[in-house]
């Protein structure tokens, strides 16, 4: 037999004798006991129910590994049904339990109360400025963090910028066009005075009016500039604007509606109240501040009711998806959209489908009197109370959460709860501005059924129900939830209808 070949049999005999012997006083072989090589890891089980991060989280498990010797991260994704059901039944009865998973904010408190969600160290990483108000918010629960602020959904006003540039340069040659005819006129006027003026005319007059001519030349020509400007003024700060645009908008054949939006999702609707209604503070977890019945609700609500009267939409006829649809295809000028809308919008004209320029504005108030306020959807990372590696985990979710490179839209579409993440396109900056003033969904499990009826409560009142006595009823009903017991509100006087009216449709001065 050759030296190697006995050497090599030689070696395997002693591992065998070895692995003998570690199984008799541990019951695991050498091969099964992965701390004997120097290469082990900890693996971070993270979970995650939507499919578009697959290639974000499995870019970022490489990356992470390249920086981390000691620790992986293994992304599963799992079923959406029955999720938190689903992640407790696993940290109790199975050994591959998730470290870390993915669940939206209002979802906190249940996550919390059954010791799925870990209190997070506060060492100030949330806390250094990098988050803004409302992921501070949704994360926080009675006075602690108990998750990181991952991605987040939002809405807010998109318009058709080219529709708007058109009205802009149609807008400035009609200006233009106003001044050289007067400018024609006074040509005009000039020659038929010639006759009495000649002896009055001096080479200074001669250089005035050839300066004049001059600057009335410049001024024939529309630059981009002179565009983007008019665009700026015309953008609305209030819906009220929106309806005074309509009114002097010489409408393409192709447009149906200057503002469409889903009259039937509270998502859509909630910025009309979201100033004025009080659902558990700031962050969502206090049962002694609901306030969703005032004076200023029912005035919103009222506006919301007039729309009706400019914006004939049918909540029969309508939902989100084909409110966007109609956007891309010319159909609408101003909608309102979630952050999904960019996608679609340069998917369509990547096939030819779409041939305008769109943008994203903050979104509007009601009037020169009501402001409005946004909903938005955190999604957050939670450290499980169960794991044993909570250390490691934490660290993975800071590494996500400290993540500028633009890679989770760039692979998935979603944008960053945190500032500071360099995006190819600044018109998701836009987004991340409105997203930072937002009302996060409330965590308290007691309310968890409000949005269902104030989406209810929206469509009835959008079709002419009475503002006062559905918000009324909408409160009790939430009341008697909290309370355990049947609840009546005082009713409030109305406001004065004409003084709404007024402001909506107030004219120039």
């Amino acid at each position: 037999m050759k030296l190697r070949v006995r050497i090599i049999s030689i070696i395997f005999v002693a591992l065998a004798l070895a692995g003998t012997y570690v199984y008799a006083r541990s019951d695991r072989s050498i091969f099964e006991d992965y701390s004997f090589f120097s290469r082990n890891k900890t693996t971070i089980r993270l979970w995650y129910t939507d499919d578009s991060l697959t290639p974000y989280l499995q870019s970022k498990a490489v990356a992470y590994s390249e920086l981390n010797s000691k620790v992986r991260i293994e992304p599963v994704l799992v079923s959406g049904l029955e999720y938190l059901e689903a992640v407790g039944k696993a940290s109790v009865n199975e050994d591959n339990f998730p470290d870390l998973y993915i669940i939206t904010n209002d979802s906190l408190e249940k996550a919390y109360l059954a010791g799925l969600a870990k209190d997070i160290e506060d060492d100030g990483f949330l806390l250094k400025g990098d988050f803004p108000a409302a992921a501070l918010n949704s994360v926080t629960y009675k006075d602690k963090k108990v998750a990181y602020p991952f991605y987040f959904e939002t809405s807010t006003l998109i318009y058709n910028k080219t529709y708007l540039e058109n009205m802009a340069t149609e807008n400035l040659q009609s200006e233009i066009d106003i001044k050289e005819g007067e400018a024609a006129q006074a040509e005009i006027d000039a020659a038929e005075n010639a006759e009495s003026s000649e002896n009055e005319e001096s080479s200074e007059n001669e250089e005035i009016s050839e300066e004049e001519a001059m600057e009335e030349d410049t001024s024939s020509e529309i630059t981009q500039g002179m565009i983007d400007e008019a665009v700026a003024e015309s953008l609305p700060l209030n819906i009220s604007d929106i309806l005074k645009f309509a009114e002097n908008y010489n409408a393409p054949e192709q447009v149906e509606a200057v503002f469409e939006w889903d009259v039937t999702d509270i998502f859509y609707n909630y910025f009309f109240v979201g100033n004025y209604m009080n659902v558990g503070g700031a962050a969502g977890d206090n049962l002694e501040l609901f306030d969703i019945y005032n004076t200023d609700t029912i005035s919103c609500m009222k506006i919301y009711q007039q729309l009706n009267q400019f914006f004939a939409i049918d909540p029969k006829q309508i939902d989100y998806d084909t409110v966007v649809q109609e956007f891309i295809d010319g159909k609408v000028v101003f909608t309102i959209a979630t952050t999904d809308i960019m996608k679609k919008i340069e998917d369509a004209k990547a096939s030819g489908e779409c041939n305008f320029e769109f943008e994203v504005a903050d979104m509007p108030g009601l009037t020169d009197d009501f402001g409005s306020r946004t909903m938005s959807v955190t999604e957050c990372l939670v450290v499980n109370g169960y794991s044993e590696n909570t250390n490691e985990a934490e660290d993975v979710a800071r590494y996500l959460c400290g993540d500028n490179s633009g890679d989770i839209y760039k692979l998935s579409n979603k944008l960053a709860a945190h500032d500071g993440v360099n995006y190819d396109d600044p018109r998701l900056n836009t987004f991340v501005s409105v997203y930072a003033d937002s009302v996060p969904m409330p965590k308290t499990i007691e309310t968890s059924n409000l949005w269902m009826e104030l989406e209810i409560a929206f469509t009835n009142i959008w079709n002419g129900a009475d503002c006062n006595s559905t918000l009324k009823a909408v409160s009790e009903s939430i009341k008697t939830q909290i309370t355990g017991t049947e609840y009546t509100e005082t009713t409030i006087p109305d406001p004065d209808d004409e003084a709404i009216t007024a402001g909506l449709v107030e004219d120039d001065d």
